[in-house]
């Protein structure tokens, strides 16, 4: 694996790649790797000939006040897992490196917006997609693969991609979880002992949600109560949101048929986590 830490490098090492003819997969991620972030690689690695992963914490996700210079980093750990993995080129640039100036175009993505997490974080979905298209510019045909974890954000990059006509597959890859169904994210470091124990209460929320579904539940609201009043129950848990939506659009759902989600989100100390279930009726 070669580690690269400018954009100038990267191009040049993508040029060489596609003067061979070989297809190119992009894993992008903000580092603190997990085992659901290692299965994004070993996809890309088993579908594509080179396989690009990129570390960088981007600031332009983060609101005044959220956890960007503590948010978790390790270096040494994620350059040994990519490799680990099968990635072939790891991309780690610097604040300075991708961003030389203050950014003055930014990507915004109409999807759900002032709904779920557009509504907890105004401005974060407009990050993610300025750097994820910065991204897909930089390193060009591709496939570049996102976890369904985070839902909302694989709907924003979908849409961009369509919208501004990136030749880039994204391929959605399923949530990876913990033995007790806890979904990974680099945000759950944050949990105490007694919180990680406690946060399971989401996945237990939407499990009892697809539950009603599969029982003959026929009202979205009564589903939404549900979820909230699992999480509501819990003490450590601060409820963010409980929702059940059309799982191509992100549209509330009016009633409950069709390709679903359920998705929910709540804060346990310092960490915010969220979660989400498909269902199909």
């Amino acid at each position: 694996m070669k580690t690269i830490e400018t954009v100038t490098g990267l191009r040049e090492a993508l040029e060489a790649e596609r003067v061979r003819r070989r297809s190119v997969g992009l894993v992008p991620t903000m580092g603190y790797l997990h085992e659901g972030h290692v299965s994004l690689m070993r996809r890309s690695v088993e579908d594509n000939d080179c396989t690009v992963a990129t570390i960088f914490v981007n600031p332009l996700q983060f609101a005044p006040g959220e956890d960007l210079d503590n948010y978790p980093r390790d270096i040494d750990g994620d350059t040994r897992k990519a490799a680990e993995a099968g990635v072939d080129l790891l991309f780690t640039p610097s604040n300075e490196e991708m961003y030389p100036e203050p950014v003055r175009t930014t990507v915004k993505v109409d999807v759900a917006v002032g709904f779920m997490e557009s509504a907890s974080r105004p401005t974060h979905f407009d990050g993610v997609a300025t750097v994820v298209a910065k991204l897909f510019a930089l390193v060009g045909p591709c496939r570049a693969y996102f976890g369904e974890k985070d839902f909302q954000q694989l709907a924003v990059v979908r849409r961009m991609a369509y919208d501004l006509s990136f030749p880039v597959e994204v391929v959605g890859c399923p949530t990876v979880r913990e033995a007790d169904g806890l979904a990974m994210s680099s945000r759950n470091a944050y949990l105490t002992r007694d919180e990680r124990i406690r946060a399971v209460v989401l996945h237990r929320a939407l499990t009892a949600g697809a539950g009603l579904i599969a029982g003959g539940e026929i009202y979205p609201q009564a589903v939404r109560r549900e979820m909230a009043r699992l999480i509501d129950d819990e003490p450590l848990a601060t409820l963010d949101y409980a929702e059940v939506v059309m799982a191509d659009t992100l549209e509330p759902a009016k009633e409950l048929r069709g390709s679903l989600r359920l998705l929910v989100s709540a804060v346990l100390g310092r960490a915010r986590l969220l979660d989400n279930l498909g269902i199909a009726t």
